[in-house]
């Protein structure tokens, strides 16, 4: 929780910088300094990631209904959540971010929000099939959606239960 607090202060916690990315991972390779950022940094790349997947998800509306649109829909989108993604690498560094990510509780929605980023690119500019590429783009976000919901502490199990409720 000091970190945290220390984080928004905008206070700098020299103890993780010395330590750096070696001894809070099992990197077998060596990690220069260059590769260090400070808080603030990260702070301003998880912002400026962020921001920019946002913007190509409003972005990713408008050429929708035009004709040839769902390409661009679909590139925008994804590369959106591409965006989002690495956003969170800045945060919490981008081995920690692999190893959450394929945590056993998060495997299942980390490989199907992948597979579904390449088919739905695949199918878009590939193939060009767009209702298959609206399909991988549904799959995408529900499984984005779920993986999300993973790190929230029972979350998983209220949509569940809401769900049941629902069909029941």
């Amino acid at each position: 929780m000091d970190k945290l607090r220390n984080f928004f202060n905008g206070e700098e916690d020299t103890a993780d910088e010395q330590n750096g990315i070696i001894d809070q991972t099992d990197v077998d390779f060596v990690i220069t300094d260059s590769f260090q950022l400070s808080n603030s940094t990260r702070f301003k790349g998880f912002v400026a990631c962020f921001v920019i997947g946002f913007l190509l998800f409003i972005l990713a509306s408008f050429p929708l209904f035009l004709p040839g649109g769902v390409k661009i829909f679909v590139i925008f989108y994804t590369f959106g959540n591409i965006l989002l993604i690495a956003s969170t690498c800045f945060l919490m560094g981008p081995i920690n971010q692999l190893k959450k990510m394929f945590a056993p509780t998060r495997i299942i929605a980390t490989i199907l929000v992948f597979v579904s980023l390449g088919l739905a690119l695949y199918f878009a500019l590939i193939r060009r099939i767009a209702i298959t590429s609206l399909l991988f783009i549904i799959i995408q976000t529900l499984a984005m959606l779920w993986y999300s919901l993973s790190y929230i502490p029972y979350a998983r199990d209220a949509v569940k239960k809401t769900v049941e409720a629902c069909i029941a």
